[in-house]
C-alpha cells in the first residue's frame, strides 16, 4: 500500500506541473512569438479614419459639434522621454522649432510633402470615425513611431453668417495648441488625460465665410487623441456651419 500511494502522489504532481504550466524536469519554457491582437495587424487609415477626399467637399460637424475633418501632417519625431516636461514653455518653444509654417491662416494640400528640419511629410485630408482624432491610431495607421511627435492639424470652418461669442473647447491627451484665423485660443500644457471641454477659450467670432483653425499636438509615451468644438453663450455646441480642408 505505501508503494502504490506513493506512485499516486508523484502521477498528481506530475499532471499538477501540467496544469500550471510548469515544464517538466525544470526545462526553461521556450520563448514564443507575442500573438497580436485580432484585427490589430495591418496598418490601414480605413480603419479609423475616411479619407476626405472620397466624400462631399464640405461636411458638418459631429452631432455634439466636435470638428471630425483635418488636415494631418505625418507626425515630427521629438524625443520626449516623459510628459511631465510638458510645460507651457516647454511645448511652445517645440512648436516653434518645428513648425511647418509661421503662416497660420495657409491651409495645407492635401497629399502634398512639406520639409520640417530633416524630415519630410505628407499631409493627409481625414475623416475622423469617431468624434476623437486618435493621432496614435493615426501614426499606426501610417507605421510611424506612435510615440515622441509633434503634430500638426488644419481645418476650414464655413459659416454663412458671422457667428459671435462663441467658445473655442478643447481637450488633448499629452499637451497643445490651437489657433483661429490666426490667433492663438488655447494652450493645453502638463501631462492631461482626454476629456472632453478640458479649456475653454475666451469669446471669439467666427466670421461669415472661412475660418482656419490649427492645432499643434505633442506626446511622449503614452496614447494621443484630441476633440474641439464650440460653444455658444449657453454652453451648447455650435452646429451652423460647415468643414472642410481647402
Amino acid at each position: 500500500m505505501p508503494a502504490v500511494a506513493f506512485t499516486v502522489v508523484i502521477a498528481l504532481l506530475a499532471n499538477a506541473d501540467i496544469a500550471f504550466g510548469q515544464p517538466p524536469g525544470g526545462r526553461p519554457r521556450p520563448n514564443l512569438p507575442p500573438i497580436p491582437p485580432k484585427g490589430d495587424t495591418t496598418h490601414t487609415l480605413t480603419r479609423d479614419f475616411v479619407p476626405a477626399s472620397n466624400t462631399k467637399s464640405e461636411t458638418a460637424p459631429h452631432d455634439n459639434g466636435f470638428i471630425q475633418r483635418w488636415l494631418a501632417l505625418e507626425p515630427i519625431r521629438k524625443e520626449i522621454q516623459r510628459n511631465n516636461i510638458l510645460t507651457e514653455t516647454y511645448i511652445r518653444t517645440a512648436f516653434a522649432e518645428n513648425n511647418f509654417s509661421t503662416d497660420f491662416n495657409v491651409v495645407p494640400k492635401n497629399g502634398r510633402k512639406v520639409k520640417v528640419g530633416d524630415q519630410r511629410l505628407q499631409w493627409h485630408a481625414l475623416d475622423s470615425k469617431t468624434f476623437i482624432f486618435n493621432l496614435y491610431n493615426f501614426t499606426y495607421a501610417i507605421n510611424k513611431p506612435p510615440y515622441g511627435n509633434i503634430f500638426w492639424l488644419v481645418t476650414v470652418i464655413n459659416c454663412p453668417e458671422e457667428i459671435p461669442n462663441v467658445r473655442m473647447a478643447a481637450g488633448v491627451n499629452s499637451g497643445g495648441m490651437f489657433w483661429l484665423n490666426g490667433e492663438e485660443a488655447l494652450v493645453l500644457s502638463g501631462d492631461r488625460d482626454m476629456v472632453v471641454d478640458n479649456v475653454v477659450s475666451q469669446p471669439l467670432t467666427l466670421k461669415k465665410g472661412k475660418n482656419i483653425v490649427r492645432a499643434a499636438i505633442i506626446n511622449g509615451p503614452g496614447m494621443c487623441t484630441f476633440a474641439v468644438r464650440f460653444l455658444d453663450e449657453n454652453g451648447s455646441p455650435v452646429k451652423n456651419f460647415t468643414i472642410s480642408y481647402e
